[in-house]
Parts: C-alpha cells; sequence; structure tokens
C-alpha cells in the first residue's frame, strides 16, 4: 500500500499543478486563435509547390499559404483550395503564380467548414492544364 502511495503521489502533484496553471487562462475567458500547419503539397513535376496554415478567429476558419514556382518560362504553378462549408455545400478557391523569384500569397476566408483539400497544378496564364497532385488534407474537423 505505502509504495502504492509512494509512486502516485508524483503523479497527482504533476496533475494538480497541471490543473492550477491552466487555470488562470481558461478563466480570463480570452479564446486564442489555434493554427494548424499543412504542406508542402507539390505537383506532379515537383515544379510547383504550396504550404501554409489554418487559423481560428472569430468569424470561422482563415487558410492562409504561399504558392511557389520553380518551372520555366511561359508556365505557372496552380493551388485549388476545396473546402466543405458547415451547410454542406463545396466551395472552391484558385490561385496562380508565375514567377520564379517570389511566392505568391493567398488567404481564403473559409468560414464555419468541415473539411479542405489543396491540389497544386501546372498550367499556363490563363489556367490548368496538367501535372496535379492527388487532393492533400489541409484541414479536418476533429483532426
Amino acid at each position: 500500500m505505502r509504495s502504492a502511495v509512494r509512486l502516485l503521489l508524483p503523479l497527482a502533484t504533476a496533475a494538480l499543478a497541471a490543473g492550477l496553471v491552466a487555470a488562470p487562462a481558461q478563466a480570463s475567458g480570452a479564446s486564442a486563435a489555434e493554427t494548424w500547419r499543412w504542406g508542402p503539397t507539390a505537383s506532379s513535376d515537383a515544379k510547383g509547390w504550396a504550404n501554409g496554415h489554418v487559423r481560428s478567429g472569430s468569424s470561422g476558419l482563415r487558410i492562409v499559404g504561399d504558392l511557389y514556382d520553380a518551372g520555366g518560362a511561359r508556365t505557372c504553378s496552380w493551388v485549388k483550395i476545396k473546402w466543405l462549408t458547415d451547410r454542406g455545400k463545396y466551395r472552391t478557391a484558385t490561385y496562380r503564380n508565375c514567377s520564379r523569384s517570389a511566392p505568391k500569397r493567398f488567404t481564403v476566408n473559409a468560414g464555419y467548414m468541415l473539411l479542405a483539400k489543396a491540389m497544386v497544378c501546372r498550367g499556363g496564364a490563363t489556367g490548368i492544364t496538367g501535372k496535379c497532385s492527388r487532393w492533400e488534407r489541409v484541414w479536418t474537423q476533429g483532426g
């Protein structure tokens, strides 16, 4: 019995200390934004890729990322973001980068969503021509 108490006492003390440290943060009522990282997601020829994060806020979720292009002249990298809203509708947003010198920053205000996926493709200045990655998970409700 005494050895069991000796083994459990440090665990109980640590749990109590963790509870006391966490209590003031919860009591303040301030909700800190959470951030989830995603990527990199690359096109099938690896000349375009994207990465970024999803951040929670007071009006839902925001998907932020950078799209890179390492292709030659007259080619561009494209990223397509697809998300499922809390109302059961899919929405999409598409961004391109035709500059090898700088990444293109993109932001999607997705609101309240259930999941989000990204696909990176290659193309020209007017549209996607192919060499796409598969859809890769950016964020899913519940992990």
